[in-house]
């Protein structure tokens, strides 16, 4: 068995993988449908989500699989990730010294046949594959191969969508628990201020009331004025 190599941007990958958090996360149904999708087109028994961790491949969805994921080192996904450009195509694992004795091979569940589109972000990272296998030799048409790939967009798509929507809710958020920060400042502020500023207000209408000097006048206005600004600025 030949495990793949890592990608040479392979620390890069998995932040990337990361920034998503689909990992070890609940089951969708638009990912189990697609799934289903690929095995009825591809007419293959297995079809997998598959998202390749530092050291193992998790299952987002899969059909005609038990497990959720299974090492990093037996992957055939690991291989397909190394060219983000092109679907990766084992025709006959047994044939393949890549595979011949990969425990996924020569066990449950017997991959033969294996196709892979790398799932590929905005970035150019790709973070796994949507995949279909069969326990014996095969070959896709030209149909199947362009339905796979238009399968892998719309999954690469779906991860696009949550990804911005979590990040939209975080904003928002952040935005309400600003609100209610300023809120509490402005509550703060009142009750810290507004006696102090209507001390001042009562200060000096009380000195004006009783017939100040002259040179007083214009200085006892001045900070009536500054007092009524703060009165206002508070409320």
């Amino acid at each position: 068995m030949k495990s793949a190599p890592f990608p040479s941007d392979e620390s890069a990958r998995l932040q990337a993988l990361e920034s998503y958090n689909l990992l070890d996360s609940l089951p969708e149904t638009v990912y189990e449908d697609i799934t289903r999708l690929a095995s009825e087109i591809c007419r293959t028994p297995i079809s997998l989500v598959s998202l390749v961790d530092k050291e193992r491949q998790w299952f987002k969805a899969k059909q005609g699989l038990n497990v959720d994921q299974t090492p990093r080192e037996q992957s055939f996904c690991a291989h397909a990730i190394l060219d983000p450009n092109e679907i990766f195509i084992v025709p006959d694992a047994r044939q393949d010294e890549r595979f011949q004795d990969n425990p996924l091979t020569t066990g449950e569940p017997h991959v033969v046949f294996y196709a892979g589109v790398p799932l590929v972000n905005p970035e150019g990272y790709p973070l796994g594959s949507l995949c279909v296998i069969d326990k014996r030799p095969r070959t896709l048409t030209d149909n199947q191969l362009a339905s796979l790939k238009a399968l892998a967009k719309w999954v690469a798509t779906e991860f696009e969508l949550k990804k911005t929507k979590e990040e939209l809710q975080k904003s928002h958020n952040s935005l309400q628990a600003a609100r209610q920060e300023r809120i509490k400042v402005k509550h703060t502020l009142q009750a810290g201020l507004q006696p102090l500023a209507q001390s001042i207000l009562d200060t000096t209408d009380t000195l004006l009331d009783n017939s100040p000097r002259t040179d007083q006048v214009a200085a006892l206005s001045s900070i009536r004025e500054a007092g009524n600004s703060l009165l206002k600025l508070i409320r």
